[in-house]
């Protein structure tokens, strides 16, 4: 786990690194980071008209609430994940260039994403405790949940990362895995409904073989429904968080003598 401690030991290389991904994400922009809620909040509206129309979803209460609660973990997870895994090959003239740590390359990237991702959440924690008084004695759990979830995106991204060097097929493979991904996680829809009542062991397949699943549903809990987190939702995603970090130490370790070969 040394690998993630040189995120403190080279912490302004670190921030220099997050800063030029930052400008470089929103150059030109006049609104900057506020650009960061355009997409999540586009998507919301597309999926609640589609889903109002065709799925019949919306008897949810408050549905863009938990659409767009669901939304901000996986646009964090997707865009962190598509943009890591090129991360390595994009700054290829500065590694070769220079000796640093390169495991901070991938995980810039991540921290960029993460900027959109805490304007979202803290959106959702000012919006749902208007809109939902049940949630405000538990907006609190929120954050630390959320932490978990970074650590999760930032141990996936950093493994996708390290494998593109060697294959450069897996930012294709991913691109094509995450349209599906995304339909099988209960992102526009929730295993409460009555259809996938009757379904009960195909809903705890898709539940917890999917890791994106129940941290999206232990951030809804605080958030959307004002309740704690489900007991085994938080022991899944520390698990998953800490096999995440393992991974992606684990995979960068083998590879990163080959960077400056393989770019």
């Amino acid at each position: 786990m040394t690998i993630y401690l040189d995120l403190y030991r080279y912490r302004e290389l670190f921030a220099n690194l997050f800063r030029r991904d930052l400008k470089a994400k929103y150059k030109g922009s006049a609104l900057g980071v506020a650009w960061s809620l355009a997409n999540p909040l586009a998507l919301m509206a597309i999926y609640a008209l589609v889903s109002s129309f065709l799925w019949h979803v919306v008897d949810l209460p408050h549905y863009p609430l938990y659409l767009l609660t669901g939304l901000a973990v996986w646009i964090f997870f997707s865009t962190s994940l598509q943009a890591g895994a090129r991360s390595l090959l994009d700054n290829a003239d500065l590694i070769k260039k220079t000796r640093f740590p390169r495991q901070l390359v991938p995980l810039s990237v991540v921290a960029t994403q993460l900027v959109s991702f805490g304007v979202m959440v803290v959106g959702l924690m000012v919006v749902d405790a208007i809109a939902i008084p049940e949630e405000r004695d538990t907006v609190w759990l929120a954050p630390p949940v959320a932490a978990l979830i970074v650590a999760l995106v930032g141990g996936v991204a950093l493994t996708v990362a390290s494998l593109n060097v060697l294959f450069r097929d897996v930012e294709h493979v991913l691109q094509a895995l995450l349209l599906p991904w995304f339909f099988l996680t209960p992102v526009v829809y929730s295993f409460a409904l009555d259809a996938f009542r009757r379904h009960p062991t195909a809903v705890d397949v898709v539940h917890y073989g999917n890791f994106v699943t129940p941290p999206i549903e232990a951030l809804r809990a605080p958030l959307y429904e004002g309740r704690l987190p489900r007991l085994g939702d938080v022991v899944y995603l520390v698990a998953a968080a800490a096999a995440a970090l393992a991974l992606g130490s684990f995979v960068f370790s083998r590879v990163d003598d080959r960077i400056p070969v393989e770019l």
